[in-house]
């Protein structure tokens, strides 16, 4: 497996559709890419991430859900900084993720897995005009959260990752016409101060929120990919409903969207 950065450049969108769930990704008949690659090729997965802390995290979790594949990352940090800035994704946001999208597909990825939540409904659009599958990093999460729970509490740092985390629960609910209630906890404060270098500070407060602000809920779903170390630091028995995080579900997404078998399958 190899990794790497690249530059964005563009290339022309080609028109698919694709659905992914936690059964993974169905092609449609008419996709120019095969079901199956050649012995001899290994797939290839691009991930755009909106920041650069996010690359090892997403190589480890490659590494050990997907061995067979290459990865390269693309970051481009100004795509949340805009979507902070404006208060809400913008068309020309989705337009600049697009391109991006289209970079990676130029560069030889047959999937593409977008890591950011704030941007996740661009993802929406670009499932319409590509013929490699793009993977939204919460998808899975938000499916697995329906179907496990009625009372669902969402923790996040950002309005603008809440918003559409929130949204794309009500989605799947509706989806799978199970009625869902949501508890929001906005750990406003806690952004500044990593942003500021105080990650004590910003981990501090996700662990109240955690273990106090959410309590009585049946599940807890994290807004944000970067928030799932922050888990690991609690000692055990603190929490009292499971936590959902987008991150290695997804990887497992990608593992099926590259027509990978599964890993105990591939094992026998």
């Amino acid at each position: 497996m190899w990794g790497g950065l690249i530059p964005a450049r563009t290339n022309a969108p080609y028109l698919a559709s694709f659905r992914c769930g936690l059964d993974g990704w169905t092609r449609p008949p008419h996709s120019r890419k095969g079901d199956t690659l050649p012995a001899e090729s290994s797939p290839v997965l691009g991930l755009i991430h909106t920041s650069s802390t996010l690359v090892s995290v997403f190589t480890s979790l490659c590494h050990h859900h997907i061995p067979e594949a290459k990865l390269f990352h693309m970051v481009d940090e100004t795509l949340i900084q805009d979507t902070i800035r404006a208060g809400a994704l913008r068309k020309l946001t989705i337009r600049r993720l697009v391109d991006q999208i289209a970079s990676a597909e130029a560069a030889g990825a047959d999937a593409v897995l977008v890591t950011c939540s704030s941007i996740g409904p661009g993802v929406r659009v670009a499932q319409q005009i590509f013929d490699i599958p793009v993977i939204r990093i919460d998808d899975a999460m938000a499916e697995a959260a329906v179907h496990q729970a009625r009372t669902i509490g969402v923790l996040a740092t950002l309005r603008t990752t809440l918003s559409p985390t929130t949204a794309l629960l009500r989605e799947k609910a509706a989806e799978a016409a199970r009625p869902v209630e949501i508890v929001e906890c906005l750990c406003a404060d806690a952004f500044p101060a990593v942003l500021a270098g105080d990650t004590e500070t910003h981990d501090q407060i996700l662990r109240k929120a955690l273990v106090e602000d959410l309590r009585g809920v049946d599940v807890i779903v994290l807004a944000q990919a970067s928030m799932a170390r922050v888990v690991d630091t609690l000692p055990p028995g603190a929490l009292r409903a499971p936590v959902f995080s987008s991150p290695e579900l997804a990887v497992q997404v990608a593992r099926r969207a590259l027509a990978l078998p599964d890993v105990a399958k591939a094992a026998d």
